[in-house]
């Protein structure tokens, strides 16, 4: 499956990793063992946000997935395609329109995962949470606040 590029195409992101395709294929498969778990009889090999729009997996829809993502903070996201072969490691919160037609943005602990379909306005975007979900969001907001902590430090000579 070919990745179609939309406006504020994944160049305009600051990439810190461009996945190979075999590391790709790592991070579908990790994503589909949370959020796929209950995907018998859903054809997620076309799409995996199929489970979402399936209601195999509790999420958020439309304009409030999109409102629950924005609200999101991180150090890192990985964005992937659908197709399975493209994805990137980003220290930017992608756009929910930004990046190809049909792609997942989640944090490397896949805390949560927004999918943005090209279906939009009809089928998603979904937002959903990892079960574990608390656990992990702390984790990721321990990151940024130590990040944080550390660039007051730099601002204020402390550290070179």
């Amino acid at each position: 499956m070919e990745v179609h590029r939309k406006r504020g195409d994944i160049d305009q992101l600051h990439l810190l990793k461009d996945y190979t395709q075999k590391e790709a294929a790592e991070w579908a498969d990790a994503w589909l063992s949370i959020y796929g778990r209950a995907g018998r009889g859903v054809n997620t090999k076309s799409y995996l946000w199929h489970v979402f729009s399936a209601g195999r997996y509790p999420c958020l829809s439309g304009p409030a997935a999109v409102a629950r993502y924005v609200a999101q903070v991180g150090m890192q996201f990985v964005v992937l395609s659908n197709d399975r072969n493209h994805a990137v490691l980003t220290d930017q919160l992608p756009d929910a329109e930004a990046v190809w037609s049909d792609y997942y943005v989640f944090p490397p602990n896949l805390a949560w995962t927004m999918a943005l379909t090209h279906e939009a306005g009809w089928l998603g975007p979904y937002f959903a949470q990892h079960p574990d979900h608390a656990r992990l969001d702390e984790e990721n907001l321990r990151q940024v606040q130590k990040a944080r902590e550390i660039e007051a430090a730099r601002s204020k000579g402390w550290l070179g």
